[in-house]
């Protein structure tokens, strides 16, 4: 019974995709191959795009440097967090000792 919903959920799926496909088919091929959408752009336009996209990668590559500056200070932190937990595990290994022996002699 499990097998037969999941086989016409399936059917129902890949029909609505071929039906999506056949219906959108001509309209992908009319659409030109050189990504050009059919008009051309003012020199304006293309200049405020250019400068846009040279800010957007200037803004990545701090953004980058930030990434990168926050990894070492994380690395940074976890390395004085390792010694810090050693450090206090040899603490309080010593105090067990010590209240050990302080039971021991009472």
């Amino acid at each position: 019974m499990l097998q037969l919903i999941a086989s016409v959920i399936f059917l129902i799926s890949i029909s609505g995709i071929a039906f999506i496909l056949f219906k959108k088919a001509p309209l992908l091929v009319k659409l030109p191959q050189n990504g050009s959408v059919g008009f051309k752009k003012h020199d304006f336009v293309l200049q405020i795009e250019k400068k846009i996209k040279d800010a957007h990668f200037r803004l990545f590559e701090k953004q980058m440097l930030l990434h990168k500056i926050l990894s070492l200070i994380k690395v940074w932190t976890l390395k004085i967090e390792t010694r810090v937990d050693t450090l206090l595990h040899g603490i309080r290994k010593k105090a067990q000792q010590l209240d050990k022996e302080v039971k021991k002699k009472k």
